[in-house]
């Protein structure tokens, strides 16, 4: 029952300064965000990828309010790809993107994100690689989908994310697995209500299972967002009945929890791909990695007391 507490609390100014000063709180944020820098990322992405792993770039930042803001966003995300260029890795190394970034919650905001983002998604093409649109909070979702059809035109290989716990979300992994989509299906880890989503956690699972059967029967490419042992099981279960190669799908893991399976999975021949976060506006992100596990929280909790 911590989650809904956590999430309330990652939009709220005062626990953001508590939390900031805290004196364990930077230990705990290193272990999620390995730098603030493109310069700190780079030998991360040297070094995960030398052990077989691939990558999915997000520059964390969400609390946009000007059109100027979205722009420096963009142009963090342009900067990432320019950097990693001569590292010529190709779609192992892809970015992923919240529209809230790009403007999306601003006036005009739908065609302002989509004029941010374009950019982004050509430059990625450029060297190979692809952007993946995040899933934020259930009113930006008709947005995204919209934006993800218009970049698909031009870009087919964009991806976007889905969420179990939504009651829409069986429909939307219908419509995208018809289509070719590639889609990565992950719980949720935004503060629903319960008129839009499931509150249960194995209601929240029986759902995470239906849709991945229906991504995995489907023509698109899947990517397994869990670091949940039995839903990865599922998952590789589902793609054997389904006949699907190894890379014909993927999985998704955050950087900093269950590193030793990421690397199980590739070592088995997996494609396994680490969702690795960057930059100083770290706050809501690292709020929703404690609410999404409870392990996460108590590990922050005993860093704050040991450096107290």
């Amino acid at each position: 029952m911590l989650g809904p507490v956590i999430l309330a609390a990652s939009r709220s100014d005062r626990m953001r300064r508590l939390i900031s000063a805290a004196p364990g709180t930077k230990q705990v944020v290193d272990r999620f965000i390995p730098g603030e820098t493109v310069g700190d990322i780079v030998p991360i992405i040297d070094d995960l990828t030398a052990r077989g792993l691939e990558l999915t770039m997000d520059v964390v930042g969400e609390d946009i309010t000007t059109p100027e803001q979205a722009a420096a966003a963009r142009d963090a995300y342009l900067e990432l790809i320019d950097r990693i260029k001569d590292l010529e890795l190709g779609p192992k190394v892809e970015m992923s993107v919240k529209l809230s970034m790009f403007g999306q919650a601003l006036e005009h905001g739908h065609e302002l994100a989509l004029k941010n983002v374009r950019p982004v998604v050509e430059a990625a093409a450029v060297i190979g690689t692809t952007v993946t649109l995040d899933a934020e909070d259930h009113t930006t979702l008709d947005s995204m989908f919209a934006i993800h059809e218009e970049l698909r035109k031009d870009f087919p290989q964009t991806g976007c994310v889905i969420q179990a716990y939504l009651f829409r979300t069986e429909a939307d992994a219908r419509r995208l697995a018809a289509n070719g989509s590639r889609v990565r299906l992950v719980k949720g880890a935004y503060k629903e209500p319960a008129e839009v989503a499931y509150q249960n956690k194995h209601e929240i699972d029986k759902a995470y299972v239906r849709i991945l059967r229906v991504l995995m029967q489907g023509d698109g490419y899947p990517m397994i967002g869990s670091h949940d042992p039995r839903l990865i099981s599922i998952g590789q279960e589902l793609a054997r009945t389904a006949g699907r190669k190894l890379d014909e799908y993927e999985f998704q893991m955050l950087y900093g929890i269950r590193s030793d399976e990421h690397l199980r999975l590739a070592a088995e021949g997996h494609r396994m791909r680490v969702y690795t976060a960057f930059g100083t506006d770290w706050y809501g992100y690292f709020m929703r990695r404690l609410a999404e596990k409870p392990a996460n929280l108590r590990f922050f909790l005993r860093s704050m007391v040991s450096k107290g």
